[in-house]
């Protein structure tokens, strides 16, 4: 395997586990705003403000490990 499969391989799990934790990241902190605003409903307001902010962050994580992967794709492979 040449080095340049090599990293293609290696941009794509960067990829490909960012995303993966975003995805977790942000299911379980809607699982958690779910159980906060069934707890305490006159905080529905508060409680989805953070999590819109708190979910912004997560997906901002996925981004970055997208834009490394690709950085590695092309700076990388000739």
């Amino acid at each position: 395997m040449s080095m340049s499969m090599a990293l293609i391989a290696i941009g794509a799990a960067i990829a490909a586990l960012t995303g993966i934790g975003a995805g977790i990241g942000t299911g379980i902190a809607t699982g958690k705003a779910v159980e906060a605003v069934s707890r305490q409903p006159e905080a529905k307001n508060d409680i989805i403000s953070t999590l819109i902010i708190g979910c912004a962050f997560s997906e901002a994580t996925a981004i970055y490990g997208l834009l490394v992967a690709i950085i590695l794709l092309f700076v990388f492979v000739k």
